[in-house]
């Protein structure tokens, strides 16, 4: 008999037979809550300045902090999860975000505010390594990505509700709403069975990433140190590769030519989304729109891609993954162009609304694809750095938008 032709549609691991399955609300709510608190110090910036004494220029390390821990906590959590498991990683990162809400909750230094945010950052990037790698498929990936963006986009308008309601500390202390999930992700968690051959923990290896991303996150910070910085770590990163195939990064994700495809097309995809998610109200406000209506404007646009992003998630297993790729480059291209091509204000916000709908589709259906380009044994190392990738974009995107012409 003559063999089908292979499918290309976007295929999902098999969940272990008798293997509990976490509810995807509930890694929703484990993994949402840290783009809420991401984007809720956004508004509360000038009263945390003025509250602490700093200027506002100071005061963004908050920001800058948050985004780098939580770019830190990825990799470092997926390795607690290959190593140790899940249910390990969900008790060191709730104490993290527990630890860190406190110290923010009673600091009123920036040096003390810093040490809380980054506490919650980094638990709260272990969060969200734990929750993709429980999902397992796209449809549940895209409660993860789709509620991340939807609360992402209210982050703003929370924290300042809070600031003027409550206190900046209480819109700074967001991330504790993933705490509320993590007693039932613990204990529906399946138990810790060790790969096959599983290395010891690389120390240098997770260094010399550590200490890379810290360079890559810094770039936009400063350029040139952070450059030279970069450069210097990937090379050491590459001689340990070398030594170590199966360390920290391991080498046999880095010769998949399907596994560093979904890694760069989704940091690029990230990459544009917060670009344009810095751009676009400049650009508003350039163009005389008032400072509620921009607000209103792109809460509504990166609502309404978030919500379009989850139905894509939703019915990736029933597209072709040809299609689904074409899809999300066609539009992830159109949308930047779009709005350098200086379009009406209303056009600049549905670039903005594709943008993110792009991003989060992409990283809940490359997740996928991702994996399936890697070894079975490397899996949730290969997610922990796939979702690297994505985060990455949320410091490079930034950065571009600061070369541009004021």
């Amino acid at each position: 008999m003559p063999r089908s032709a292979p499918s290309t549609s976007v295929q999902t691991p098999s969940p272990t037979p008798g293997r509990p399955r976490v509810a995807a609300l509930a890694l929703g709510l484990l993994a949402t809550p840290t783009a809420l608190s991401s984007n809720a110090a956004t508004t509360t910036l000038p009263d945390i300045a003025d509250s602490v004494g700093t200027s506002l220029s100071t005061t963004t390390w908050i920001a800058t902090v948050f985004g780098l821990a939580m770019a830190l906590g990825t990799p470092m959590v997926a390795a607690l999860l290959r190593h140790r498991g899940v249910r390990a990683a969900v008790l060191v990162c709730s104490a993290l975000v527990v630890a860190g809400t406190l110290t923010v909750l009673l600091s009123d230094s920036l040096p003390g505010l810093l040490a809380g945010r980054a506490a919650q950052a980094f638990g709260g990037g272990g969060f969200i390594t734990t929750a993709i790698n429980l999902a397992g498929t796209p449809a549940r990936m895209g409660v993860v990505t789709a509620g991340s963006g939807m609360l992402g986009a209210l982050g703003p308008l929370s924290g300042s509700l809070l600031s003027d309601h409550v206190s900046w500390h209480a819109a700074l202390s967001l991330s504790a709403l993933a705490l509320l999930a993590a007693p039932y992700v613990y204990l529906r968690a399946p138990e810790f069975r060790p790969a096959e051959k599983l290395t010891p923990f690389d120390v240098t290896g997770a260094l010399l990433t550590g200490g890379l991303i810290c360079a890559l996150v810094l770039l936009g910070r400063f350029p040139l140190p952070a450059a030279l910085g970069a450069l210097a770590l990937i090379a050491a990163l590459a001689v340990r590769i070398r030594r170590r195939p199966e360390g920290f990064v391991p080498a046999a994700l880095l010769r998949s030519p399907v596994y560093l495809t979904a890694c760069l097309v989704v940091c690029a995809l990230s990459t544009t989304y917060f670009a344009l998610l810095y751009a676009v109200p400049r650009l508003l406000d350039d163009a005389g729109w008032s400072t509620s209506s921009v607000g209103v404007g792109v809460l509504v646009a990166l609502l309404t891609g978030s919500v379009l992003s989850w139905g894509m998630a939703a019915s990736a297993n029933r597209l072709d993954r040809r299609t689904v790729l074409a899809v999300l480059l066609t539009l992830g291209v159109t949308a930047p162009v779009t709005v350098a091509a200086g379009v009406p204000a209303p056009l600049m916000l549905a670039a903005g609304g594709v943008a993110v709908f792009v991003a989060a589709s992409g990283q809940a259906t490359l997740s996928v694809v991702a994996v399936g380009g890697a070894p079975d044994r490397l899996r949730t190392t290969a997610l922990g750095l796939f979702t690297l990738c994505y985060q990455l974009g949320a410091g490079f995107g930034p950065a571009i938008v600061t070369l541009l012409p004021a």
